[in-house]
Formats: C-alpha cells, sequence, structure tokens
C-alpha cells in the first residue's frame, strides 16, 4: 500500500448544493434538494425520452459521477473525511428525494454504503486517506466479493482461502455473482484465513485490486439481458496484509456489522419507487381497460396496503436507527416484505400487459412498457438477493420472535 496523502484532499462542492445543505429548516432541506435533483437531472438527461434511457448502465455512471463531484457524496462521514456529516434524517430525505425524482439507480452502492462506514469504524488511518476520496467523486468503483457457488445463503461456510506469506497473503478460490466485477476496479472480499476454526470464526475482511494478476472475471447473463453479475476466480493472488481490515480472523464481526450500516436508509429509495411504480401500474390498468374488473381492484388494493405497511416500517426502522437502537429483525421484516410485495406488483403489471410480455424486454431502458417486462424478469431475483426469503424468515423466527431452531 502506498503511503496516505499528507492532507485529505475533497473534491469541490456547487456553491448551490453547500447552501442547501447549510439550510436550518429539514423540510426546506428536503424541498430544495428534490428541486436540485430534478433540474440536475433533466440537464444530465436531456428530454423525457432521454430520462427514461438514464436506466442504461453507462448514463447511472454518468449521474452518479455528477451527484458526487456536486457535493452529495459522503453525507453521513465526519468532516474531517471530506464527510457532510449529515444527520440520518437528512439522509433518509436525500434518498426518499432521489427516488422521487425518478433518478437512476446508483452504480457505487457497494463502496458508498459498505465500505466506507466499514473503514470509518474498522479502517485503520492510512487505509480511509487511501480509498475515501476515491468514493467523495466517484472515481473508484467497488464489488462485495462474499457469495460462493456452495456458500451462498450460508456464507459463513466460504472457502476461499486467503495464506499468508510474509507480509502478504495469496488468495485462491471462487466468489459468485458479484455485481459489477466487470468493470470494478477494487472489491473487499470474505476470505478464510484459518481453516481450522469455526466456520463463524477464521475469516478475515481484504480489499483487492481487481487488476491483480491471478484475477479472471466471467460475465453471468441474466434473464433481462443484462451482465452485472459475474464470477471471479483468484488464482494466487497476492494481497498486501496492510489491505486487512480490523484484524486477523475477525472479518465475520466486521461483515455482520457492515450489513447494518444502511439500516434505517436502504430502503427509503426502494419504497418510494415502489410507491410510484404502483401508481404507474394503475395507469396502466386504466390505458388497457381493465380497472372494471374487481379482481385486478382487489389486488391493488392489497398492494396499496402492502406498500403502506412498508413505509410505516421503514419510518419505525429510521427512528430507531436514528435513536441508536441496536439492529434487530427488522431489517429481513423489511426486505421479506419489500421483496415479496414488489414481486407481486410486477406479477399485477405483467398480468395486465398479457401476450406483450412474452415479446421480451425489448427496449429495457427505453419504452416503458419494455422496462416492465425487464423489472417483471428482475424481480424474480429480489427473493434471493441479499438472503432468501427463507432465510429471512429463520432470522425473523429466530431472532425476532425469540423461537427455537
Amino acid at each position: 500500500m502506498s503511503d496516505a496523502p499528507a492532507c485529505f484532499s475533497t473534491p469541490p462542492m456547487e456553491p448551490e448544493v453547500a447552501a442547501i445543505q447549510a439550510l436550518t429548516d429539514d423540510r426546506a432541506f428536503a424541498s430544495a434538494t428534490e428541486a436540485w435533483l430534478d433540474r440536475a437531472l433533466d440537464r444530465i438527461a436531456g428530454t423525457d425520452r432521454g430520462r427514461a434511457a438514464m436506466h442504461s448502465l453507462a448514463c447511472r455512471r454518468r449521474w452518479e459521477d455528477h451527484l458526487c463531484r456536486s457535493g452529495w457524496a459522503g453525507l453521513g462521514w465526519p468532516r474531517e473525511y471530506g464527510g457532510k456529516a449529515l444527520s440520518l434524517h437528512r439522509q433518509a430525505a436525500f434518498h426518499e428525494a432521489h427516488a422521487r425524482v425518478g433518478a437512476p439507480l446508483p452504480v457505487n452502492p457497494i463502496g458508498h454504503g459498505i465500505l466506507a462506514p466499514t473503514l470509518l469504524r474498522y479502517g485503520d488511518e492510512a487505509q480511509r486517506r487511501r480509498f475515501l476520496p476515491g468514493l467523495l467523486d466517484n472515481s473508484t468503483l467497488w464489488c462485495q466479493g462474499y457469495s460462493e457457488p456452495g456458500a451462498g445463503s450460508d456464507l459463513a461456510s466460504l472457502r476461499l482461502r486467503a495464506r499468508r506469506d510474509g507480509d502478504a497473503y495469496r488468495l485462491d478460490g471462487q466468489k459468485v455473482w458479484t455485481s459489477f466485477a466487470n468493470i470494478a476496479q477494487w472489491c473487499f472480499v470474505l476470505a478464510r484465513t484459518d481453516a481450522e476454526a469455526p466456520k463463524h470464526k477464521g475469516i478475515s475482511f481484504l480489499l483487492v485490486d481487481m487488476t491483480s494478476p491471478g484475477i479472471t472475471v466471467r460475465t453471468i447473463r441474466q434473464i433481462t439481458g443484462e451482465d452485472e453479475y459475474n464470477e471471479v476466480f483468484f488464482d494466487d493472488v497476492v494481497v498486501p496484509a496492510a489491505n486487512r481490515v480490523g484484524e486477523e480472523n475477525d472479518g465475520w464481526r466486521l461483515a455482520m456489522a457492515a450489513a447494518g450500516f444502511e439500516r434505517g436508509t436502504y430502503f427509503i429509495p426502494r419504497i418510494v419507487r415502489l410507491r410510484i411504480e404502483l401508481e404507474d401500474v394503475v395507469r396502466l390498468a386504466a390505458e388497457r381497460g381493465r380497472l372494471d374488473d374487481a379482481v385486478l381492484r382487489d389486488r391493488i388494493a392489497r398492494l396499496v396496503c402492502d406498500a403502506e405497511v412498508l413505509r410505516l416500517h421503514a419510518e419505525r426502522m429510521l427512528a430507531g436507527a436514528i435513536s441508536g437502537e441496536a439492529p434487530g429483525a427488522e431489517g429481513s421484516v423489511l426486505k421479506l416484505l419489500w421483496s415479496e410485495t414488489h414481486q407481486r406488483l410486477l406479477d399485477l403489471a405483467a398480468d395486465i400487459l398479457g401476450p406483450a410480455v412474452q415479446h421480451g424486454p425489448q427496449e429495457p431502458h427505453g419504452a416503458r412498457e419494455g422496462r416492465w417486462v425487464r423489472d417483471y424478469l428482475w424481480t424474480r431475483a429480489e427473493t434471493i438477493l441479499a438472503g432468501t426469503s427463507e432465510i429471512q424468515r429463520n432470522i425473523i423466527a429466530e431472532r425476532g420472535l425469540g423461537l427455537p431452531r
């Protein structure tokens, strides 16, 4: 690892963004943030058609770069590391406004939402000063090396081996379902550093340069036609010991802490988007002359109720996070409700579209009908990724309800 810079360099902030973040009234902050995002999205996207096309990977990266370089990165970080030190409530307001204007999903959420808070809490000073600046200006894209072919929901069964060799580790093994590994410059991985320890022990948290000799990335084509997921193979990959975050064999504790860093804000934009999509589905049903269908209206009513329950639960989680409550099973409840509600919502959209669904996700980043099909296909993964629905139910039963294993 190179020496840390003598001072922490941060990108300049747009004067208007600085003025918005300095507002003392929360409502004024939320309103001004949404207005800024709406204008900025119009500038980046151009026409209405351009805004619809903002869901392509290239446009998503351009938009995220613009946000970060305008001053919307590191919202909750300490100021000494270039952060804005905004409250959790204001961070949630930003994410809600971002979703409400229809802005595209980020490409680097792993770096901003998981790696950054992990480094701020557990990293050493050299690691913070080396890696945080690349997140502030979004010049460094990160991926997450957790899942393996035999260690998905049972992540602690991972077998990627990290053998100590002097002042470095040598990695051998495989990761899979690694989002954006084909374009990321860096990856943080969980690797087994003690094969004799119990499976939740002997795991370390390592930062890996994706250009290192011995790394092979193979993209996985999804049913939507996209290839965001990847397999990553490690063949005697050398990682400096200085790139280990925390103590050796303490990686599982860091990973579990990292999983709770976005509690309270992570699902805010997803729930806002779900409510917007629900409104779009109602319009789609009206355009197709289906609102006279009593069964369809009943399905819409249930979705409206579910969306409201999700909103209330997210607000309860946010309030708990603000007051410093320890994370519990609430995140699993919200993830389970969100993923299954979103699947039902897109199932309804597919039923309204009828035979047009068979054409597949044509123009998946353009015409709304094509995006309905793309999103319908994508939701098939939402009850699997980030912990399957079965795993979430086990967590709720054991940690939330106190039921025996």
